[in-house]
């Protein structure tokens, strides 16, 4: 801005002297000019009253040294000239404009110019009384000679205007951009500064709130968003155009093992997938697009979509959604449709075999009973499975049931005596110790908790094995534990051996029956109770399964 106001006021300058020198040249040269023509008019006069009275030796006598007296018969000769002594050879000058208006009007005036145009001649006549014309004329600079005579001493004149105006103008240009460099625009009315900034430093002022307000503004809804999307399980990242990342929150984070520091940067140095990429262009064109992947053992579902605004694209927008249980859910819903449809298939396959013999009549008498009796078991098996699926879906959908305290002692003791000739036939030993462990709960689940437990500890027991019932109460918890010494759980299915219709042992599984729903059972029934379950096994040495329940309250 210094330069600026510098160069304007040093043009300024050197335009008003310019103008100045133009302007005062053309007034002297105008004023000059009009004294020059008004002696010229006088000494005219005086030779015109010398020829009428003396003739041509009047002219002869007269000095010529500034002018020059041209003596012209009314014909146009030449009678006599001050500068030329042959006049007979000059041209005829009734032609001339000052010759013809002094012969018709009694004077005349004309000016020419050289052929450089650097000089011009006036010309002034005027008619004698014996009708021949005096012409007398001078020669001087035109205003052009004029200026290039003065041109030195205008260029001094001028150069050393220009230098005190560039000092002046510096100085100048100084005084009145250093008030203005020292504003203080953080406080604009604490300013003394010219008057004529007083409107302008008010405005900033005004501005200066409305800033610090829509600031205040923007950081509390940045702060809000933050905080939503940090508390978000679902990750969350924000991108522009290009593919930068604008916002990503902690759920994000952890899935593209990255941290906050990746905001600002190309979301290709967060996650370098080549499907994530595709989806990404997807969305951009599209406007939508989704990928299933698998990240730190985990199932994820990316939703990505196009963010528009004017209709334009602005960015893009990826939400992240953890579907492991989900799919863990949709999973074990196929495998539990296809488990029942194959456990319900093998039962019903038997009793239409059976049935088609008996009513074709190709069963023998003696046959009979051991045919129907196979239709019997079958059926049974059937409604056994019917039930456990009825049972678990019961508690899937917790629905309520009548409670009441139950003694796990005594429950235990009833289901092993009602499990002994199982046992026997087994060559297994069954018993039961422990002290009363009363608790709040469904008596009949919590029967066939503790019945399904030792059904299993007898079927994968081995001859001549052991299956020790424990029952104790201590510390306002309950507990069951049944340990066994059979064939022993390897550490790959432990985790899967509550799951619906899971064998750890088809082959072995079929032949110790069963609908694989037992432990199933046991586990939703014990969640119900707000119980925990725990199951410690090695392979060929056993297995033991500890269930806890609160206490009943005295």
């Amino acid at each position: 801005m210094t330069r600026k106001i510098f160069r304007s006021i040093l043009l300024v300058a050197g335009v008003v002297l310019a103008a100045g020198m133009v302007i005062m040249t053309g007034c002297l040269y105008s004023y000059f000019g009009g004294v020059q023509e008004q002696q010229l008019q006088d000494e005219l006069s005086l030779a015109v009253s010398g020829v009428e009275n003396g003739g041509t030796a009047y002219l002869e006598r007269l000095p010529a040294e500034r002018f020059r007296l041209t003596w012209i018969a009314s014909d146009g000769r030449v009678l006599y000239d001050t500068q030329v002594t042959d006049v007979a050879s000059m041209e005829n000058h009734a032609g001339r404009q000052e010759v013809q208006e002094a012969l018709e009007n009694g004077s005349g005036e004309s000016s020419r110019y050289s052929d450089t145009l650097l000089q011009q001649t006036l010309y002034v006549a005027r008619r004698l009384t014996d009708g021949t014309v005096l012409r007398i004329s001078v020669s001087r600079a035109t205003a052009g000679m004029l200026a290039l005579g003065m041109i030195q001493p205008m260029l001094v004149v001028l150069v050393a205007a220009l230098i005190f105006a560039g000092l002046m103008a510096g100085r100048l240009s100084r005084r009145i951009v250093d008030p203005l460099n020292r504003l203080d625009l953080e406080h604009p009315l604490e300013n003394d500064a010219y008057e004529e900034l007083a409107p302008l430093l008010s405005r900033i002022n005004y501005q200066h709130k409305e800033i610090d307000a829509q600031l205040r503004t923007l950081r509390q809804k940045t702060d809000e968003f933050t905080q939503i999307t940090g508390s978000m399980q679902e990750g969350l990242v924000l991108l522009d155009e290009k593919g930068t990342v604008l916002s990503i929150n902690h759920a994000a984070c952890r899935l593209f093992q990255a941290d906050e520091g990746c905001v600002g940067r190309d979301f290709l140095t967060v996650d370098r997938s080549h499907e994530l990429c595709l989806a990404m262009e997807t969305a951009r064109e599209k406007g939508h697009s989704q990928l299933r992947c698998q990240r730190n053992g985990r199932e994820y579902q990316l939703d990505m979509s196009r963010i528009q605004s004017g209709g334009e694209t602005v960015g893009t927008v990826l939400l992240a959604f953890d579907v492991t249980e989900q799919e863990y859910a949709e999973r074990n819903r196929r495998e539990f449709t296809a488990n029942v449809s194959h456990e319900l298939k093998t039962p019903l396959q038997g009793i239409v075999g059976s049935a088609e013999l008996i009513q074709s009549g190709m069963v023998k008498p003696e046959d009979m009973p051991r045919f129907v009796g196979h239709i019997h078991d079958e059926a049974s098996r059937m409604v056994t499975l019917v039930e456990d699926i009825i049972r678990l879906s019961q508690l899937d959908e917790g629905d309520a049931m009548p409670t009441e305290t139950v003694d796990l002692l005594a429950l235990s003791q009833e289901a092993v005596a009602n499990l002994q000739d199982a046992a026997a036939k087994r060559r297994v030993s069954l018993s039961v110790d422990g002290d009363h462990a009363p608790v709040t709960g469904v008596r009949r689940l919590l029967y066939e908790v503790i019945f399904n437990l030792c059904d299993n500890a007898i079927k994968y027991n081995v001859p001549d094995g052991t299956v020790k019932v424990q029952v104790s109460s201590e510390n306002g918890i309950s507990s069951v534990t049944v340990s066994d010494t059979g064939i022993g759980i390897a550490p790959e299915h432990q985790s899967r051996v509550f799951e619906r219709f899971y064998r750890v042992d088809k082959s072995h599984s079929k032949a110790s029956g069963g609908t694989g729903l037992g432990l199933s059972i046991v586990k939703h029934a014990v969640q119900y109770h707000h119980g925990d379950i725990r199951l410690t096994s090695k392979p060929g040495e056993g297995t033991v399964i500890r269930i806890t329940f609160p206490a009943a309250a005295r």
